[in-house]
């Protein structure tokens, strides 16, 4: 049985950091708002929504697929979600997968029967990642061309399923990586560069398995869930180009600081020498199926619903957050602070959702995430303000390379750092957010989810 995400795995309420000053009553609004967002996002749940099993025929959402004996289904996928979504497929599927192999990020492993659950890294791709890619794809070019596969997917992916073009190292790619993440670049872009140097992403894995029929099942970690952009699309036809590509290489000024392999390989697609990614017209495509089945809007939804529920005047802000993280920060502190003294954009008890995901460039050596960053401006933004409180959690559990879920920040927050000595505004300079907190004692750590549907960002006045 696949392990449930929320359901008796994680306790916001035991993982608040003790030295925040919320009363008890408050912490429990904020237990209960976290936790009805989580099960919104269960990927569990979502997978038996969108797939049933009836006779000799698999459906997903109204579209059938006969299975008589003979034709196998095959499971192929990747993201920090994929092992979950594995596991539930076959306990809806059973016997009839006759193979399947997954990569997740390290520490997101669940048990499975018929899959393997093979861990690799993230953020940045390593060398079990490169293993696990390619016997995936061995894999597959055993299955029968008449075979099903289908493919649970979710953020995270990127990283996970790596498998460099040829002329491209893995050591390339994570030189790329740990650059491009440190820009300030948007996903839509990070992923228009790794979608020109993969042989699976862009649509390239349909590619390989052309002509079997591919299904793919998709929890979303984008804004907007555009399907070329989660996990770089590989299920998906690619609308970015070699062009594309380039320009996000000029545009953060990254040319001639990341590996010459690199530029030469986009160049050659710049003059025609490497063919384009596959384009929404090509035949590949005939017999592939994409479903979103979450997203970050189920998930601020189901979050806003709680809160009504518990009396709170809630506002869904927006469900497209984005821009860089400090400023954002600032933004939602002066939201909270004309909550305080106008009672807008809605009376106390208030309680805004935002979701999304912001950027950091990073300028500083420090280590954080947006999240983390994005609190601390907050926290500046309130500093002494009274009963209220902001949120700042990556869904899947981990705040970009650390191992905090976010921060949680209030009007407190400030003076208790000063009180220890710590000058947040330093910290924050040097991009050192998850420092910060930490030396505050109040780091906010609740281990993997298993989810992975973007960011929640809470302001409570309570």
């Amino acid at each position: 049985m696949a392990e449930r995400v929320i359901r008796g795995s994680i306790n916001f309420f035991a993982t608040i950091p003790i030295g925040t000053d919320i009363p008890t009553e408050a912490r429990n609004c904020v237990h209960d708002v976290l936790t009805a967002a989580l099960r919104a996002a269960d990927p569990v749940d979502a997978i038996r929504a969108h797939v049933s099993w009836h006779g000799n025929a698999l459906r997903v959402n109204n579209t059938e697929y006969a299975l008589p004996p003979g034709r196998k289904v095959c499971v192929f996928g990747t993201g920090k979600a994929s092992a979950v979504m594995a596991a539930t497929l076959e306990e809806i599927i059973g016997e009839r997968i006759a193979t399947g192999w997954v990569n997740t990020k390290y520490g997101h492993a669940v048990s499975t029967r018929r899959v393997t659950v093979h861990e690799a890294g993230h953020p940045l791709p390593d060398e079990r990642g490169l293993i696990g890619t390619r016997r995936m794809l061995e894999l597959l070019r055993q299955t029968s061309q008449e075979d099903l596969i289908l493919c649970p997917i979710s953020g995270g992916g990127s990283a996970l399923w790596t498998l460099p073009v040829e002329g491209v190292s893995l050591a390339d790619i994570a030189t790329l990586t740990d650059a491009l993440l440190r820009s300030g670049a948007t996903i839509n872009e990070f992923n228009a560069v790794r979608k020109h140097l993969s042989q699976v992403q862009g649509g390239q894995f349909v590619k390989v398995a052309h002509p079997r029929p591919v299904v793919s099942l998709i929890l979303s970690d984008v804004v907007g869930s555009p399907l070329d952009v989660i996990a770089s699309g590989p299920t998906v036809p690619d609308p970015t180009t070699f062009a594309d590509a380039w320009a996000v290489l000029e545009k953060y000024q990254l040319l001639g600081r990341i590996p010459l392999s690199v530029e030469k390989h986009l160049q050659r697609g710049l003059t025609g020498e490497v063919p384009e990614t596959p384009k929404p017209s090509d035949p590949v495509f005939a017999h592939t199926q994409n479903v979103v089945i979450a997203d970050v809007a189920m998930a601020a939804e189901a979050a806003a619903s709680r809160a009504r529920g518990l009396g709170f005047h809630t506002l869904l802000l927006t469900t497209r957050l984005g821009g860089e993280a400090r400023e954002v920060g600032y933004f939602l502190a002066g939201i909270a602070r004309t909550i305080h003294e106008r009672g807008e954009p809605s009376p106390r008890p208030a309680c805004v959702v935002a979701g999304g995901e912001t950027t950091v460039t990073v300028r500083g050596s420090g280590l954080g995430g947006r999240n983390q960053e994005l609190a601390l401006a907050a926290a500046l933004g309130i500093e002494g303000l009274p009963n209220t409180l902001i949120v700042a959690w990556a869904s899947d559990g981990g705040d970009g390379p650390t191992v905090a879920t976010g921060a949680i920040v209030d009007g407190g927050t400030v003076s208790r750092a000063r009180s220890r000595g710590l000058v947040p505004e330093r910290y924050l300079q040097n991009n050192d957010s998850h420092s910060f907190f930490r030396d505050l004692g109040e780091l906010w750590v609740t281990g993997p989810t298993r989810t992975n549907v973007n960011d929640l960002t809470l302001i409570f006045a309570f």
